[in-house]
């Protein structure tokens, strides 16, 4: 029952990676949404290792939105994950079709709320923060916002300054409890702790530093034997409890304070 959007600031920390492993940890439907503005489907090259056709996507949403059409347009464009309830809609081909898209991303965000009414989830692999054609307000609109990090000296450095101005426009916008760290190898380098409180924002979960078991998410490759049971699975499934749970409690508190400010207005 939530949109939950995964970003970073800097480098290639895993957004996609952790996105695919959270959607297909989901216990409930779900769309996964590449909104990365560099171009090409890492998903399709990786988990499908390009065998589902690159035909069709987010910049057939563009065209949709055209005729305002988008709502309907999302139901075509899927691609189902074999053997998962999760349906992908695959990203631009190509970063020079960023722009064309960027009109799209508060209708869009508006569209993916809806879908909670038909019972599927929304997670957003929404690539680097400040690139042209970045889904802001895809982002502002989340239920959840991860700025994704590893624990290295040059991650974290990387990420400080994307973090503040993070908390600074959800603060703005009364929603800075959406808004925490998914830390990618904690305790690779620096702890998830040294991490939060260095970039001043909570720690929602950690994924632990797996590259081989990550390698069936990035690349595709078969599972080896204890995979289901392997470091970074588990992480991935403590990960998608934790941010439920942010999801209830926000929501919790939302609730509440609408009932305050509608008792005092009475």
């Amino acid at each position: 029952m939530a949109v939950i959007a995964l970003t970073s600031a800097s480098g290639a920390p895993g957004v996609t990676t952790s996105a695919l492993a959270i959607a297909l940890a989901w216990p409930r439907p779900t769309l996964l949404l590449e909104a990365d503005p560099t171009g090409g489907s890492a998903i399709l090259a990786g988990w499908f290792q390009g065998t589902a056709s690159h035909d069709r996507g987010l910049i057939n949403l563009a065209m949709a939105h055209r005729h305002g059409d988008l709502v309907d347009a999302l139901r075509d464009v899927t691609i189902r994950i074999p053997d998962s309830t999760v349906d992908l809609v695959a990203g631009i081909r190509s970063h020079a079709q960023a722009a064309t898209v960027t009109p799209i991303w508060a209708s869009l965000a508006t569209a993916l709320k809806a879908m909670e009414r038909i019972g599927t989830d929304v997670i957003v692999d929404a690539g680097r923060l400040g690139m042209v054609g970045a889904p802001m307000p895809l982002l502002r609109q989340a239920d959840v916002v991860l700025l994704t990090t590893r624990s290295t000296m040059p991650a974290v450095s990387g990420a400080r300054s994307w973090a503040k101005t993070l908390h600074e426009d959800f603060t703005n916008l009364g929603a800075a409890e959406n808004l925490g760290l998914l830390v990618v190898g904690q305790g690779n380098r620096y702890s998830a702790r040294e991490i939060g409180g260095v970039l001043k924002l909570p720690v929602v979960s950690s994924l632990a530093w797996d590259p081989v078991s990550a390698e069936v998410f990035h690349l595709g490759q078969t599972p080896r034997k204890g995979f289901h049971d392997s470091s970074l699975t588990r992480s991935v499934r403590a990960a998608v409890s934790t941010i439920q749970a942010m999801v209830a409690t926000n929501r919790s508190r939302l609730a509440h304070g609408n009932l305050v400010n509608a008792q005092e207005g009475i």
